[in-house]
């Protein structure tokens, strides 16, 4: 192989490896066991990703684990969706962790999710304990 095939090989790597990475979000903390641990990496679909929309945050189903911006925590919440309801018109989601007692304090309006557990069948799509590495790093 040459050094300049090797070169274009080495930066293709890279640009699919940050694809895949911004694919993955971490759990750190124990609120959605015992579906999903603290550590787990969850593999995500986004609301937009490059301008492109992986999926529509207005059909969120109850049932299905999403990432949103909370106003009530400073970091992104993967919590699971127990509820639809409308105010005034508008939908909002009732989220809630599923090892938590009660439902998140605030209800959650579609343009807050960012993202969505990716599923098959019924299970997300989860890679066991690898996030300890982030958790770590960064101090949670």
């Amino acid at each position: 192989m040459s050094e300049k095939n090797e070169i274009i090989a080495y930066v293709i790597v890279i640009i699919v490896g940050l694809l895949i990475a911004q694919h993955m979000n971490v759990v750190v903390s124990e609120s959605m066991e015992p579906v999903l641990y603290r550590g787990d990496i969850v593999i995500v679909e986004k609301s937009n990703f490059l301008g492109i929309s992986e999926f529509n945050p207005d059909t969120v189903q109850v049932g299905d684990v999403v990432v949103y911006r909370a106003t009530w925590f400073p970091n992104p919440v993967i919590h699971r969706v127990i509820n639809e309801t409308h105010v005034n018109g508008t939908k909002y989601f009732v989220i809630k962790g599923d090892n938590n007692p009660v439902p998140d304090p605030e209800l959650v309006s579609p343009n807050q999710i960012t993202e969505r557990v990716v599923k098959i069948g019924d299970y997300p799509l989860i890679i066991p304990k690898v996030g300890y590495i982030t958790i770590w790093l960064k101090g949670l």
